[in-house]
C-alpha cells in the first residue's frame, strides 16, 4: 500500500510539474508577443529563457522513465530539444514563445544564441571532465598508452571503411557521407574539416551540413543506449566492474602543505576559467596540412587538454588549481545539458529543411548512420575485450572517446556510478579528434 501511495505521488509531482512548466511558457509567449525587438527587450528575454528551461524541464521527465532498468538520462534534454526544433519549423514563426525554443530571438541572432548555448555547455563539460579526469590522467596514459590508440586508430578507421562503402554504394557523393560521418561520430571538428575542404575545392558545403544534421541525432542516441545497454546485456556486476576501473592508490602530493595554497574562490571557477582561456587559445592554433587544409584541435580538444593539464599538476606555485568534487560534477551536468539544447534544436531545425528538400536522401544519410554509428562500436568492443584485454568500463569509456561523443560519456559515468571511466575517454579521444578530421579531408579530397 506504501509503494503504490509512492507511486501515484511520484506522478502527482511530474504532472504538477509538466503543468507548471507549460504555464510559464504561456506567459512568456503572451508578454513576448507585445514586442517586436526579439531579445533585446524585456519581455523577449523571459520567452528565450523559458523556451531553454521548458526543454530542461521535459527533456529531464523524459530521461527519468526507466523501462527494465533502462533510461535516457540527459539524453532525453536532447531528444526533446530536437522535437521542438521540427515542431518550431512546422508552426507558424510569428509565436514568439516557439522562436523562443527554436532559439531564434530576434532576426540575425539565431546563430549567435544557438551557438553561445552549446558552445558554453561544451567548455563546461568538457573542462570539468578534464578536472576530473586530470590527477590520474597521465600516469594512466602511460600505463595503457598503446592500448587507447589502438582503440582511436580502429574506432575511426572502421568508421572511415564504412563511409567509403555508402560513397560507392549510393547516389550520393563524399561530401554528404562526409558529413553523415561526423554526424555519426557526433564531432564538430571533423564536420568544419569537411567544410573547409569543400570550400578550399571552391565548391559548395550544403551537402556537408545535410548529412552531418541527419546523422547527429541518431549519433548521439545510439551511443548513449549502447554504453547503457550493454552492460545490462552481458549481466555484468557493476561493482565489481569498478572496482577493476580503480587506480592505484593515489601517492600524497609530495608538498605535505597544500592547505598553505592560496585559493581564489572556494569553488574553484577561477582554476576552471584560467584553464579554459589557455584552452581556447591552444585549440585555435591551426597547423597546416595539405591542400590548404588546416588541423586545429578546437574549442572541444583544447579546453580538454589544457584542463587535464590544470587538473594534473592541481597548482601554479602557489595558486591553487583544484576544484572541488561538488562542484566539478555539477557543472559537468549543467554542461552537458546546455550543449544537448544547442545541438538538439538545431537538429531538430535541420530534418525539417532536409525532408521537405529530398525524402531519399534522408533516408540514405540515417540508415547510414545508423550503420556507421554501430558497426565501429561493436567491433570496437569485441576489440578491446578480446584482444586488448579491457575491464568492460575501461572498454567502453575509450569507445566513448573514439566515437567523440560527449554524451555518452555523461551516461556511462552515470551507469557506471564513478568518473574513473572518464580517464578512458580523454585518453582515447585526442588520438580519435585528429583522425577523424584526416578521415574527413580525406573522403572529400580523394572522392569528390
Amino acid at each position: 500500500m506504501e509503494k503504490e501511495n509512492k507511486k501515484s505521488l511520484k506522478w502527482l509531482w511530474i504532472l504538477i510539474a509538466l503543468v507548471a512548466v507549460a504555464g510559464v511558457g504561456v506567459w512568456c509567449g503572451i508578454n513576448a508577443g507585445q514586442s517586436e525587438k526579439g531579445v533585446s527587450s524585456v519581455f523577449g528575454l523571459p520567452a528565450l529563457l523559458t523556451g531553454i528551461f521548458v526543454v530542461t524541464a521535459l527533456g529531464y521527465l523524459l530521461g527519468r522513465i526507466t523501462i527494465k532498468g533502462v533510461n535516457l538520462g540527459t539524453a532525453g534534454v536532447f531528444l526533446v530539444a530536437i522535437l521542438f526544433g521540427y515542431l518550431c519549423t512546422l508552426i507558424p514563426s510569428d509565436l514568439p514563445i516557439l522562436n523562443a525554443l527554436r532559439l531564434e530571438a530576434g532576426k540575425g541572432n539565431t546563430t549567435y544564441y544557438k551557438s553561445v548555448i552549446q558552445n558554453v555547455g561544451l567548455v563546461l563539460f568538457v573542462g570539468s571532465v578534464g578536472f576530473i579526469a586530470g590527477p590520474k590522467f597521465f600516469r594512466d596514459l602511460k600505463k595503457n598508452f598503446k592500448t587507447y590508440i589502438v582503440m582511436g586508430v580502429a574506432v575511426i578507421l572502421i568508421g572511415t571503411a564504412v563511409t567509403v562503402a555508402f560513397v560507392l554504394i549510393s547516389p550520393y557523393g563524399s561530401d554528404f557521407w562526409a558529413g553523415v560521418l561526423s554526424g555519426s561520430l557526433t564531432t564538430t571538428p571533423g564536420y568544419s574539416a569537411a567544410q573547409e575542404a569543400m570550400k578550399a575545392l571552391g565548391m559548395s558545403d550544403t551537402l556537408v551540413t545535410l548529412g552531418h544534421a541527419i546523422a547527429y541525432p541518431f549519433g548521439v542516441v545510439g551511443v548513449v543506449l549502447f554504453v547503457q545497454l550493454l552492460p545490462k546485456f552481458l549481466k555484468s556486476n557493476m561493482a565489481y566492474e569498478r572496482g577493476l576501473l580503480k587506480p592505484e592508490v593515489m601517492e600524497e602530493r609530495e608538498n605535505k602543505e597544500e592547505k598553505k595554497l592560496f585559493k581564489c574562490d572556494d569553488f574553484g571557477f577561477t582554476a576552471l576559467a584560467l584553464a579554459v582561456v589557455a584552452g581556447l587559445i591552444l585549440g585555435g592554433i591551426k597547423i597546416p596540412l595539405f591542400n590548404g587544409i588546416n588541423f586545429s584541435l578546437g574549442t572541444t580538444g583544447g579546453v580538454l587538454i589544457m584542463c587535464l593539464v590544470f587538473g594534473h599538476f592541481g597548482r601554479i606555485g602557489s595558486l591553487s588549481l583544484e576544484i572541488p568534487t561538488a562542484t566539478v560534477k555539477a557543472l559537468k551536468e549543467l554542461g552537458l545539458m546546455l550543449f544537448l539544447i544547442g545541438a538538439g534544436v538545431d537538429g531538430g531545425v535541420s530534418l525539417v529543411s532536409a525532408v521537405g528538400d529530398d525524402a531519399s536522401i534522408v533516408a540514405w544519410g540515417f540508415i547510414g548512420g545508423v550503420v556507421i554509428t554501430i558497426i565501429p562500436m561493436v567491433v570496437g568492443f569485441f576489440l578491446g575485450k578480446y584482444l586488448l584485454k579491457l575491464p568492460l568500463l575501461a572498454n567502453l569509456g575509450s569507445i566513448t572517446g573514439g566515437m567523440t561523443s560527449t554524451p555518452a560519456l555523461g551516461t556511462l559515468i552515470s551507469t557506471a556510478e564513478t568518473d574513473d571511466v572518464a580517464g578512458a575517454y580523454a585518453s582515447t579521444y585526442p588520438i580519435a579528434l585528429v583522425l577523424i578530421v584526416i578521415a574527413c579531408n580525406l573522403l572529400i579530397n580523394l572522392m569528390m
